[in-house]
């Protein structure tokens, strides 16, 4: 397996894949353009920010490791390493790398020929926690152990190491000179976080030294006691740290399910949390019922929460059997009474306490996009990915998700950056716009056709030939989210007619009437009842279950010439002769078709509580699709089914999830956009690449633009990188993903950091407005 397909990856919730934050290329141009949407966090100057306090941010969960650099490091892994370790470069608000002055005095190329050559000149206090000055050793062992050469140290990413060829000591212990064997455009990106050469010096140290303590740090923070029973990592103020101190005592990390952050938040267990749509709202009703604002339940009783959709002919069935003849069922209806009303009572403190708190919103370095597989199927050919492109109002879902938000709402226009970093430009046009006309074209050029004939067996069901069934993981009932298979684009009517020929031996012509009155539509199934398998288990077992299932007449006799019938069979000799089943034929109607099969796509969203933007996206793609006449087969599955058993294997065709950006895309999107290998065992290699769809020229291109010093020229590169791969149509970005925060008054510096990284010693609590002030008010 190669080092990139190794990088570390991590499913967040909502199907969202995220990838580790590093810096990126150089800064100080206008390129790039404003960013979408600002940093949202009470910035304030330090002087106004009182000294001391604690500070309790949620996190998902604890860190399976303290090493940035092995597989399982998370999102909580890296927010440690931001506030305890050295980062050389860090991202201002618009996502662009500028040098860290709290360790670098100048970081700069000196010598491009005959190799590339960076000399780094160190900060002078910049000290590990014992005492040792940061220098050249740390580089060393760093290098050494992320290289690639040494298989011992398991690590998950070596880009960019791979590339030195030796580091040494300057003119003076302050200064760093690192000497690469190849060009390398995002040396920024390098030796951010650094750590102390007792964590990279050996083998061991690298796997086991770090996973769950850092005895040696050097940032604003050091790393306290980890509570794996409380869930909580604390980070407090380091004495020995030269720049300006931390505001903060303690910034206690704690890990809460994100669902749960709501009342988490109002039992005081949290001070600021990133939430999702539903816990914005849940404090928007609480601050709009505090300002008793007219609305329903505005200033009185909440008319959200539990019971709020309780009718009065419910309410009074409850009575009645609560307080009935049945003493059994008057005690459950009477226990279960006492629950809902302590639960509405919990749920009305709760929005009490909301009140006092405020959702700070920004827009994440992330992008949602819709994925299509070109590995297999109708979107193997690129004439059928770019019409489902073309068929797309992308304008339109970045409305639906973002403007309730009051987040702006423009469509991402590049797959590797977006607006505000200095890659980013909108290379959409490479593809085009939505054009209705333009998409019915280039299937039409494709072979797909209107009220096409659709042939299948006599009896079988209309509709898709095999219907995805239940992963075994996909959760149903009330809440899940999951309400089974459902198919846009095979309605009632919206197939045509059936023609079916009577079947041989049919005697008069009722069976064919019946036959022609046969319904075209697949009709929805729970996912409880109708689904029995992973779609990765029934890709495998394509290939045998059609042969298991019908037998040749010959199949019939044994070895001896005897008859052997099957258990309930009987011994018809009938059975054995009759012919072949004919095949029956319909038109696709409305929808299209192509030798004899529909166009019909199969569509896999996650189906977990945090994912219901998704899930209306995605159904307003599956009608986008039907205007041009393609089907969606949707299927909703388990959250941490969906990527690892569906988009990584590649059984799905369309598939929404999300990508980060970072300042680096030379190097970071590359493994996501290369063209897939072939394996020795005949497998494909994709990396990260999951819609399987690259070319040549797109590798290229980032080849070249990874070993080009000129920055400008790199990114011009990455540019044309990104218009190739929007003309290949293997996924298409949609909108830039939410970030929402919600903070306790007072917290400052700190909410939605949008692009930005935090700068964890400036974060804290607002100052108390003195006498003085008050009086100037």
């Amino acid at each position: 397996m190669s080092q990139r397909r190794r990088r570390s990856l991590a499913l967040l919730t909502s199907g969202v894949l995220a990838l580790p934050l590093l810096a990126g290329c150089g800064a100080g141009d206008d390129e790039g353009g404003p960013a979408a949407a600002g940093q949202d966090i009470a910035t304030t100057a330090r002087e106004k920010v009182a000294d001391g306090g604690v500070l309790r941010w949620a996190v998902d969960g604890l860190p399976d490791t303290l090493n940035a650099f092995q597989a399982d490091a998370g999102t909580t892994t890296n927010r440690i390493a931001g506030a305890v370790l050295p980062h050389l470069f860090v991202l201002d608000a618009k996502g662009r790398p500028v040098a860290n002055p709290d360790y670098l005095e100048k970081a700069e190329v000196v010598e491009r020929e005959p190799k590339q050559v960076v000399l780094y000149k160190l900060n002078q206090q910049a000290v590990w926690s014992d005492g040792r000055e940061i220098g050249a050793p740390d580089f060393v062992a760093q290098w050494r152990a992320l290289n690639g050469k040494d298989s011992a140290y398991w690590t998950a990413r070596n880009a960019g190491y791979d590339r030195i060829e030796k580091i040494e000591r300057g003119k003076t212990d302050l200064e760093v000179r690192v000497t690469f064997a190849k060009p390398y455009a995002d040396w920024r990106s390098l030796f951010s976080p650094l750590y102390p050469k007792q964590v990279m010096g050996t083998p061991d140290a690298f796997n086991e030294g770090a996973r769950g303590a850092l005895k040696v740090t050097a940032g604003p923070f050091a790393l306290g006691a980890i509570d794996k029973k409380a869930g909580t990592a604390a980070l407090t103020r380091n004495p020995r740290w030269w720049g300006r101190p931390a505001k903060l005592d303690t910034l206690l990390l704690t890990a809460v399910a994100r669902a749960d952050r709501p009342a988490a938040l109002a039992s005081g267990k949290l001070d600021m949390a990133e939430i999702d749509r539903a816990g914005a709202e849940r404090i928007a009703l609480a601050r709009r019922d505090a300002a008793g604002k007219s609305g329903p339940g505005a200033g009185g009783a909440p008319a959200h929460g539990p019971g709020a959709a309780l009718t009065p002919a419910q309410a009074t069935l409850s009575w009645a059997i609560a307080f009935g003849a049945d003493e059994d069922k008057a005690a459950a209806e009477q226990e279960t009474r006492t629950k809902h009303v302590e639960s509405v009572k919990r749920y009305a403190d709760e929005q009490t306490a909301l009140r006092r708190f405020s959702v700070r919103k920004s827009l994440e370095p992330a992008y949602t996009q819709l994925a299509m597989n070109g590995s297999s199927g109708p979107l193997a050919d690129e004439r059928v990915r770019r019409a489902v492109a073309r068929a797309l109002d992308r304008q339109a879902l970045a409305e639906l998700v973002l403007k309730p938000l009051g987040l702006p709402a423009k469509p991402v226009g590049s797959h590797l950056a977006l607006a505000g970093q200095q890659a980013y430009a909108d290379n959409s046009g490479a593809l085009g716009g939505q054009d209705t006309n333009a998409a019915q074209a280039l299937l039409t050029d494709a072979g797909w056709r209107r009220g096409g004939k659709i042939t299948e067996p006599v009896g079988a069901k209309a509709g898709p030939e095999s219907a995805p069934e239940d992963d075994g993981k996909t959760p149903s009932g009330p809440g899940t989210g999951n309400d089974g298979l459902y198919i846009v684009g095979q309605d009632d009517g919206a197939n045509g007619e059936q023609e079916a020929a009577p079947a041989a031996g049919a005697a008069g012509s009722g069976d064919a009437d019946a036959a022609e009155r046969t319904s075209p539509v697949l009709a929805p199934a729970p996912f409880a009842a109708g689904q029995s398998a992973s779609l990765l288990a029934q890709a495998a077992a394509v290939g045998t279950a059609d042969g298991a299932a019908v037998e040749g007449a010959d199949d019939a006799a044994d070895d001896d010439g005897k008859s052997t019938a099957r258990e309930g069979d009987g011994a018809d000799p009938a059975k054995a002769s009759q012919p072949p089943a004919e095949q029956a034929t319909r038109t696709s109607g409305a929808m299209l078709a192509k030798d004899g099969k529909p166009l019909t796509l199969r569509f896999v969203v996650p189906a977990g509580p945090g994912s219901e933007s998704l899930r209306t996206v995605g159904e307003r793609i599956a009608q986008m699709l039907k205007k041009v006449g393609v089907a969606t087969e949707t299927t909703k599955v388990a959250d941490d089914s969906f990527f690892k058993d569906h988009v990584a294997s590649g059984q799905y065709d369309l598939a929404l999830y999300s990508w980060p950006t970072t300042a680096f895309p030379a190097t970071d999107a590359r493994p996501i956009f290369a063209k897939p290998e072939p394996a020795a065992d005949g497998s494909l290699l994709v990396e990260q690449n999951y819609t399987r769809v690259g070319t040549d020229h797109i590798d290229q291109l980032f080849d070249q633009a990874l070993g080009e010093l000129d920055e400008q020229q790199s990114r011009e590169l990455m540019r044309k990188a990104d218009a190739r791969i929007w003309a290949a149509a293997g996924s298409i970005p949609l909108y830039q993903r939410p970030e929402l925060v919600a903070v306790k008054p007072g917290v400052v510096n700190a909410g939605a950091f949008g692009l930005g990284a935090p700068r964890y010693q400036d974060i804290g609590w607002k100052k108390a407005a003195s006498a003085k002030d008050k009086a100037k008010k």
